[in-house]
């Protein structure tokens, strides 16, 4: 995305601006109050504020304008600052780009501010990905706690960037999952350390094609001070890295499920091993962790974890706080969660997997699966993913809008496998997911895995993955004896 019209310094005098803040949840709420307690004059937007919507007033009595007309505010505005899932086409995008009114993602404002207190802040460890960026983060947060550090993990996770560079009590580094709407509009900010865990399909209905989700993507390495990490084995991000517009002095980072080469984190004999971060790295390589410490993780946890070490090593973290950290993680909820084993056959919960590579990565780690998928597509393509899977596929229950393009991908490529059309759209929530429990319960025998991994976003049947998740989980347990 091109910025033309941002400020050419950071030098904004806050009481001078009006903003209009578009979106009224965690994010929007966040930015509204660092920037009113910095006199600018906020107005936020959202379609959900209508005269009738009590949130509009409680905003309002807090002070805030709070209205659903986007287009009237931004005619008065003197900067925009959209939360992360605005797309580049919405309405009010469009309009502050055809009067020139800067527009801004909290990223950038989040770094803007910081810079304001005279750069004082914290560090910033900066990770995206397809899929494995919570699982990531928040393994580096284990690991910069454990080194003794004020540290939280914050961005698409749950907590405020805002509100982070605005604590009272300062923290001494944040590391900050990304998504690639949040990277969209990043155009100044400038991390210690960046990674990207990997590079596949998702999104593309918001981002156009796969050029621009991968450009967006990329833009987490611009500017980057000391280390951009990226997969050795992904040739995806390896050629990002090879494009990056780095600082001077700033090292690429390499990270290995193999024997790590100079310059990279690897593993040998079950052993994470670093060769980037030693002084003698030419000759000898410094022990993190073993991969026992994340229990049995499959690959995938291996790699995110490798990810995360090199962000918090970059960041100066000591060896052991590496292993210190990983023993300390417990994973989010909804990913790869073995909910219960009932006669033999494991219930797997990762609802998480909204996409085709996260799900790969699932039915990759099974043998003999009863797979529960569909949802909302976002444009993903599925026949590398049931071709990949096929041998491992006892039967396949499909649901939601887009189910019958993954019934398709089946019949191309696993034709002998049993395709269940279990939704009905006058369902709930709640009897949806019980008849696919009941399907499921049919198809499975004694060493099958029934897996949650549906490949699509849930918001067609459900409120988000999480409830998507949660309601499974509820029901399997009320089958355990």
């Amino acid at each position: 995305m091109n910025h033309p019209h941002l400020p050419p310094s950071l030098d904004l005098d806050w009481s001078a601006q009006k903003v209009v803040v578009a979106g009224a949840g965690v994010t929007g709420i966040a930015v509204a109050k660092a920037l009113a307690s910095r006199g600018a004059s906020v107005h936020i937007v959202d379609r959900t504020l209508d005269s009738d919507s009590t949130a509009r007033e409680e905003l309002v009595s807090m002070g805030y304008r709070a209205d659903d007309d986007e287009i009237g505010a931004v005619v008065e505005a003197s900067l925009v600052v959209v939360s992360p899932g605005w797309r580049p086409d919405a309405p009010i995008v469009q309009t502050a780009v055809a009067l020139q009114v800067p527009v801004f993602g909290e990223l950038d404002l989040a770094w803007i501010l910081q810079q304001q207190h005279s750069g004082v802040g914290p560090a910033w460890l900066a990770l995206t990905g397809t899929n494995g960026k919570t699982t990531a983060v928040t393994m580096a947060e284990s690991m910069l706690l454990a080194d003794g550090r004020r540290a939280l993990a914050v961005g698409n996770v749950g907590h405020s960037i805002v509100e982070a560079i605005d604590n009272e009590n300062p923290y001494e580094v944040i590391a900050l999952e990304l998504s690639s709407f949040q990277l969209h509009r990043s155009a100044v900010m400038r991390p210690l350390a960046s990674a990207i865990l990997n590079i596949a399909a998702d999104h593309l209905d918001w981002h156009g094609d796969m050029a621009s989700y991968t450009a967006d993507k990329a833009r987490i390495f611009e500017r980057t001070t000391r280390a951009c990490i990226y997969r050795a084995e992904d040739p995806i991000t390896r050629q990002l890295i090879e494009q990056a517009d780095v600082e001077d002095g700033c090292r690429a980072i390499g990270t290995t499920l193999g024997v790590p080469a100079l310059g990279e984190l690897g593993v040998v004999d079950g052993v994470l091993l670093d060769r980037a971060f030693e002084d003698n790295r030419r000759e000898h390589a410094t022990e993190l962790a073993n991969i026992s410490d994340l229990g049995d993780p499959p690959a995938h946890t291996v790699a995110n974890a490798l990810s995360a070490a090199a962000l918090v090593r970059a960041f100066g973290a000591a060896p052991q706080s590496v292993a210190d950290g990983l023993r300390a993680w417990r994973p989010q909820p909804h990913r790869m969660h073995v909910v219960a084993t009932i006669n033999g056959v494991s219930w797997v919960d990762d609802s998480k997997a909204t996409n085709p590579h996260a799900a790969a990565a699932a039915l990759a780690s099974y043998s003999d699966v009863v797979w529960i998928a569909g949802g909302l597509a976002k444009g993903a393509d599925f026949d590398e993913l049931v071709k990949s899977a096929a041998s491992r596929l006892r039967a396949v229950i499909v649901i939601g809008t887009d189910r019958d393009q993954i019934a398709a991908a089946v019949r191309r490529h696993a034709p002998d496998v049993p395709i269940i059309d279990a939704d009905a759209v006058e369902t709930s929530a709640v009897e949806l997911m019980q008849g696919v429990i009941e399907v499921a319960r049919k198809h499975a025998i004694e060493g099958s895995t029934v897996l949650l991994a549906p490949a699509c976003a849930s918001m067609d049947r459900f409120l988000d993955y999480h409830q998507r998740g949660q309601i499974f989980a509820d029901l399997v347990l009320a089958m355990t004896p």
